[in-house]
């Protein structure tokens, strides 16, 4: 039964809980693995079962005494790695020996969390049970809504061919840790053939990868340098006080550019090492630096990189490279020399003086760089363009299409959003407006709101 909803629902099962699967490379999901195929009529005693919540459920005596009839939005908050790794076993290979679930028997821990506790209750229930893989701070963030809303861009937000490519791809944002490995191996051999079509490996990126692009364009290398977790945390506080005061300014320009600075974190990466400087070490702390040298040089100057020309390339061009690279031999000799007294460089990368010093450097990048490079104007007209764009559909058009699909309609995607966990509160509030149709019509402002939200649920499996 659990890898036959696992099967049909797949990681919205495990929505609540802090991370997606972590395949079966751990020593404790080998483990399971190994009890199921060897000794499954052990399983209940070897395995610690897991914890879900609902929020109702209905029940009816049995011949065997009570059972559950129904459950209403069941979410697994532990016992991730046991549901999909059952799940694995069902799904049998070749020359695999096979699982003998029949004899499998899975503790459960059931608790029932009204919907207006839920929100404060289910993520303290993932957080305590949760022990058996680390909880780190990232996974802590995977509900916020900044990040579903990067998932939902990067489910749906085609990048250009390109110049290497020959068709449009995705870049695949892991929103919960193990989304990427589980999404892909719960796939058919051809259907993994065309999700990595789809979403190529070097596209993938997590939250800490997200943090690490956004901080270093930002600013702040000493801050990436101090590590994956601590960097992701500055970051999501910073996020959240600029969630708080507007939302919209995360849009797909946002999104785009973003992808932008993935581009030239990754390019760095590997163009570094090549370098004739390099000495090896420090790689991490060197391209954080130059990434954050040649943003901070542009604005002294008055101008931007234009992010939005390497996104329509998928590629640095080579006067950025070329930029970048003259600021990443600069950044890897005030790394390796440190003040007198200072040992530890990569301790050294890490304190504000060392980015201080950085500053104070004098570059003469490459004059074709002028090129690549826009005013804050310039980049600002971009995105009111594409906010042009989008206004196409708002309006009087919204406000008709939400009339014409009708209330029970809106209903049914209200109860799937939430069932889901893939609607706010401000969206639950629009959506149940649209619902009562025709006794009360929302605003055109409300209808572009359920237009969008709309089309992500459809980008998540919801059917009308």
């Amino acid at each position: 039964m659990l890898a036959n909803l696992y099967e049909q629902h797949g990681s919205r099962l495990l929505e609540a809980n802090v991370r997606s699967f972590l395949q079966a490379r751990g020593k404790v999901n080998k483990g399971i693995r190994a009890t199921i195929l060897n000794e499954p009529d052990m399983f209940f005693a070897y395995n610690n079962g897991i914890t879900a919540t609902v929020q109702g459920l209905e029940t009816a005596e049995g011949a065997n005494g009570l059972e559950i009839t129904r459950l209403i939005d069941l979410q697994i908050v532990n016992g991730g790695q046991t549901t999909a790794s059952i799940h694995a076993s069902l799904r049998q290979r070749p020359r695999r020996p096979k699982a003998r679930l029949d004899e499998v028997h899975v503790q459960m821990k059931l608790n029932v969390v009204p919907p207006d506790t839920a929100e404060d209750v289910i993520p303290n229930i993932s957080l305590y049970a949760n022990s058996q893989n680390k909880v780190n701070d990232a996974d802590l963030a995977s509900n916020h809504p900044f990040q579903m809303r990067v998932q939902e861009f990067s489910r749906r937000i085609l990048a250009p061919k390109g110049e290497s490519s020959y068709q449009e791809t995705k870049w695949f944002y892991e929103r919960a840790r193990g989304q990427y490995p589980d999404e892909r191996g719960r796939r058919t051999d051809a259907e993994r053939k065309k999700f990595d079509l789809e979403y190529p490996r070097p596209q993938y990126f997590t939250k800490t990868d997200l943090a690490k692009f956004e901080n270093s364009w930002a600013g702040m290398p000493h801050v990436v340098s101090q590590g994956a977790q601590k960097n992701f945390v500055a970051f999501q506080r910073e996020i959240a006080k600029e969630w708080k005061k507007s939302e919209t300014r995360f849009d797909e320009t946002w999104f785009k550019r973003l992808i932008a600075k993935a581009i030239i974190f990754r390019r760095l990466e590997k163009a570094v090492p090549q370098q004739p400087w390099y000495e090896g070490g420090y790689r991490a702390n060197i391209v954080t630096y130059s990434m954050a040298k040649l943003a901070h040089d542009m604005d002294e100057m008055g101008k931007v990189v234009d992010l939005d020309r390497i996104w329509r390339q998928q590629a640095v061009p080579e006067p950025v490279e070329d930029a970048l690279l003259l600021a990443a031999a600069e950044a890897h000799d005030v790394i390796t020399h440190p003040p007198e007294g200072v040992r530890n460089m990569s301790e050294w990368a890490k304190k504000q003086a060392c980015w201080a010093q950085f500053q104070q450097r004098e570059l003469e990048y490459p004059t074709k760089l002028k090129d690549y490079l826009l005013t804050p104007a310039e980049a600002a007209s971009t995105v009111d363009e594409e906010r042009k764009k989008k206004a196409v559909t708002s309006g009087i058009e919204a406000q008709s299409t939400v009339v014409n699909l009708g209330a029970a309609f809106w209903k049914s995607a209200l109860e799937w959003g939430k069932a889901h966990r893939l609607v706010t509160p401000k969206e639950i509030g629009v959506l149940e407006t649209c619902s009562r149709i025709p006794d009360r019509l929302p605003t055109e402002k409300q209808c572009v709101i359920a237009v969008e939200v709309l089309e992500r649920l459809k980008v998540d499996g919801f059917e009308s």
